[in-house]
């Protein structure tokens, strides 16, 4: 994460349509509906109502009444891996679909209909990782920014930066500026000059029981304390808190194993 404080899309940006590739809302699906509400919303604060449903039952997060994230009830008979996935903007989402398939992609659901909220599909990159688009109609996101309980940056985790960083070039257009560090493979998609997202190849320090994945780092007001609450309500630390250039950060899991990061700004 070297660019996340202060860069636009998901970070002081409200409800406004996104240039497309800009993460726009991350959801979550998971088998305990409701105690995966009750664990995030004694976390952040959240109170949730109801969404579409075509993926099956589904809740909206909201925070002072705007909306911030979505959690739904996978089928009891489908054992996919529990993981917060982000949606990233699209102006035309069956085209999206198609040009991911085309440069080595899947797409594993849709495009398909929510409602009368917009046009989605799930898809994967070429290294198995797994993220979301989203065409706006009524729903454009993730409404509200910048505040503890918020989404505050999206982070792929995968083997190595250089092929797949070409596929979300190619698919969204993004422009790749590498982070200049000897021991750092780090990579910053930028849309109109500003940083939206992050790819970090860690090679086999990827854990093998996860394969590259989409991290979402969620804000704080302080992250030792957001720890203390994940481990009183069931979840766990799976890396202590340190320090960036950009706050203080800690990654951690909830009870049913989905993993996330929070970040406290700098003091």
């Amino acid at each position: 994460m070297t660019e996340a404080r202060g860069s636009a899309g998901l970070n002081g940006d409200t409800h406004t349509r996104r240039t497309q590739g800009t993460p726009c809302w991350v959801s979550l699906m998971v088998h305990g509906m409701t105690t995966t509400q009750e664990f995030y919303g004694e976390l952040f604060g959240w109170e949730f109502q109801p969404g579409p449903h075509q993926l099956g039952p589904y809740a909206r997060a909201l925070l002072d009444g705007q909306e911030v994230a979505g959690i739904g009830q996978l089928p009891p008979d489908r054992h996919l891996p529990i993981a917060w996935t982000p949606y990233l903007a699209s102006d035309d989402v069956d085209q999206t679909a198609e040009t991911v398939r085309m440069c080595g992609g899947t797409v594993g659901v849709g495009p398909l209909d929510a409602a009368e909220a917009g046009r989605l599909a799930i898809g994967s990159d070429p290294s198995g990782a797994v993220f979301g688009i989203w065409q706006v109609a009524e729903h454009l996101g993730t409404s509200i920014t910048g505040v503890p309980g918020t989404p505050a940056w999206n982070e792929l985790l995968t083997f190595e930066t250089a092929s797949v960083a070409k596929f979300y070039e190619a698919v969204f257009g993004y422009e790749e500026v590498p982070v200049d560090a000897a021991d750092l493979d780090y990579v910053t998609l930028h849309l109109d000059g500003t940083p939206v997202a992050g790819i970090h190849g860690v090679g086999t320090a990827l854990p093998r029981d996860r394969g590259p994945h989409w991290m979402t780092y969620f804000e704080v007001a302080d992250t030792d304390e957001a720890l203390r609450r994940v481990t009183d309500l069931g979840g766990h630390t799976l890396e202590p808190p340190h320090d960036i250039p950009h706050g203080r950060v800690a990654t951690v899991a909830d009870p049913e194993g989905a993993m996330f990061s929070v970040i406290q700004g700098p003091r």
